[in-house]
């Protein structure tokens, strides 16, 4: 369910995200199972950014009663990405090296005021925590919130530009039809592992997420036309392509998606693990007057 790396976990406001950061954080700790998976048993840092220490003491204590965890450390303040927050996670970590699991509750509340939204600023934010977990070899989990506009696609729903996405190594996106209901859906996309969607159901009087039922997504989808045309764009004799979104969709004009070349862009992003797993390309993109794809074929090994 957790793999070594830095993940989005994303959901509207008041939808549910901070009681199963809370929920989680008290299973790793504990070394509890969570659902159907084994869990290892390791210190935890969770950085409440939006609650107080007595709205954490009350959550915890309705949820788990009074058996406390003395490897879980909760903190409501922190210092800001680029001003003093990685040092205080390093130093944190370089006190407590059995620390598998951070998380940020919000990512909006590390990031400096005034610093601009564009692609380049979402993508370094991003980029400079995902260094962080993978120089410890930690799970990250930045919790964030999803736009308003509504999308077939629940990963076009993530706030912000495409950088962040693009920089993380995976999102869990949490959804209810409606916000009075209790039941809610989970889905996961990562570079490292499967698609998955989680169903669940809220114990209001406990605030516990329950796993109702688990979808393979990858297993029970029909194959992605995007995914596809790829796949038979890159030939065994032309096996790689460099370019950009424009001139891709370009080249692939039946896909009949409608897309533009920054759509284009987070629909690559979002599908690069299922890219690179299942039809063995790989997906590479930098930054330029106009986003650069690399795609490329890579061997069985």
């Amino acid at each position: 369910f957790l793999y070594s790396g830095t993940y989005l976990f994303v959901g509207a406001p008041k939808v549910g995200k901070s009681f199963f950061m809370s929920q989680l954080s008290y299973h790793v700790a504990k070394g509890l199972p969570l659902w159907n998976n084994t869990v290892h048993k390791s210190t935890v840092l969770y950085l409440a950014l939006e609650d107080t220490y007595g709205r954490l003491q009350k959550r915890l204590s309705d949820m788990f009663g009074v058996d406390g965890a003395d490897n879980l450390y909760l903190a409501t303040k922190s210092d800001f990405l680029g001003k003093g927050l990685i040092e205080q996670l390093e130093a944190f970590i370089e006190k407590n090296p059995d620390t598998r699991l951070v998380i940020i509750d919000t990512l909006q509340k590390v990031k400096q005021l005034g610093v601009d939204y564009s692609y380049s600023a979402d993508y370094d934010s991003v980029t400079k925590l995902k260094a962080f977990a993978d120089k410890y070899h930690i799970c990250l989990l930045l919790v964030h919130h999803t736009r308003k506009m509504e999308s077939d696609d629940c990963f076009d729903m993530i706030s912000g530009t495409n950088g962040l996405l693009g920089a993380a190594d995976g999102a869990f996106v949490i959804q209810k039809r409606k916000r009075t209901e209790l039941e809610a859906t989970m889905d996961v996309t990562g570079r490292d592992q499967q698609d998955m969607r989680y169903k669940m159901s809220f114990d209001p009087e406990r605030h516990l997420w329950n796993l109702v039922e688990t979808e393979t997504e990858l297993w029970k989808e029909p194959p992605n036309p995007l995914l596809e045309a790829i796949n038979a764009f890159l030939t065994v004799q032309n096996p790689e392509w460099r370019g950009t979104a424009t001139e891709l969709l370009e080249l692939l004009p039946d896909l009949g998606l409608n897309l533009i070349p920054s759509s284009l862009t987070k629909k690559l992003n979002v599908a690069n693990g299922e890219l690179r797993i299942k039809y063995g390309i790989l997906l590479e993109t930098k930054r330029s007057h106009e986003r650069q794809i690399h795609l490329k074929r890579i061997s069985d090994d």
